[in-house]
């Protein structure tokens, strides 16, 4: 039974080598999705792709950098050649760099900038062109909940994040017309090598959790990280039919974190 209504939806998901991008392909592939896993790491891509082809998925790798907008129309154009028309686009793809703002250099800022929000332009732009005509698609953007509060040493982060989510909306809305939904999941702290980057010890998580004071963080109301596979349902939810009468929509997977805020 196709509970979720993607069986057989071709899929489109950046960032699909590891973490959040991994844990929405393998979901979205339990559920029967064909998944176009892209990834500008080829090497981990294939290895991702191949654990999840010997399960008997259909899963097909397509190494691109979101950063290139004629790479982007070109892989773009290879799925839709070799798989069919997408229906499913989730924008995963993102870069982390810290630093107080008056020591970030512009080669940082320009780089987060170039993935988390220039990627995320590119990507959703060529997808939604050739969904336009089919009045049909939908497109969510995995954003981040540093997009909707302060967050001191990740001005360049929250920034970028910020500027996808408002993108994804607006574009929420000139697609409308079209019966295409345009959604954004921001998680909070999540359990991936992007998380544990930022941790100066073994007690990293159980920091995250509580707070800190000084840096005006309130911590995990629910006492817990988030796991990739909380995101990925998120992503599950907003992808399928269940959730036909939402778009523009941000779906905070926080813990609570940022009070609803």
């Amino acid at each position: 039974m196709d509970e979720w209504k993607i069986k057989g939806k071709i899929s489109l998901v950046t960032g699909a080598a590891q973490g959040i991008g991994e844990a929405v392909i393998s979901l979205l592939a339990e559920h029967g999705a064909k998944i176009a896993a892209v990834d500008r790491n080829a090497e981990k891509l294939d290895r991702t792709v191949s654990k999840l082809t010997r399960r008997g998925y259909d899963v097909k790798a397509f190494p691109a950098d979101v950063t290139d907008r004629d790479e982007v129309d070109r892989i773009v154009n290879e799925i839709e050649e070799k798989m069919g028309p997408i229906h499913i686009l989730v924008n995963v793809a993102g870069i982390f760099r810290m630093g107080a703002v008056e020591t970030f250099s512009d080669k940082d800022w320009e780089e987060v900038f170039k993935v988390n929000t220039l990627g995320v332009f590119h990507v959703s732009c060529s997808v939604s062109r050739r969904m336009t005509p089919r009045r049909s698609g939908v497109i969510v953007t995995v954003s981040s909940n540093a997009g909707t509060v302060p967050r001191m040493y990740m001005s360049a982060y929250a920034a970028s994040k910020a500027a996808a989510t408002m993108f994804t909306k607006c574009l929420g809305l000139e697609l409308a017309p079209y019966q295409i939904r345009c959604n954004v999941v921001s998680p909070g702290s999540t359990e991936t090598d992007m998380q544990r980057f930022m941790w100066a010890d073994e007690n990293g998580a159980e920091k995250v959790i509580t707070g800190s004071l000084t840096e005006f963080r309130l911590g995990i109301p629910l006492k817990r990280l988030a796991q990739p596979q909380d995101i990925a349902d998120a992503v599950l939810f907003l992808v399928s039919e269940r959730s036909r009468h939402i778009t523009m929509h941000d779906l905070r997977v926080d813990g609570g974190a940022t009070l609803g805020c």
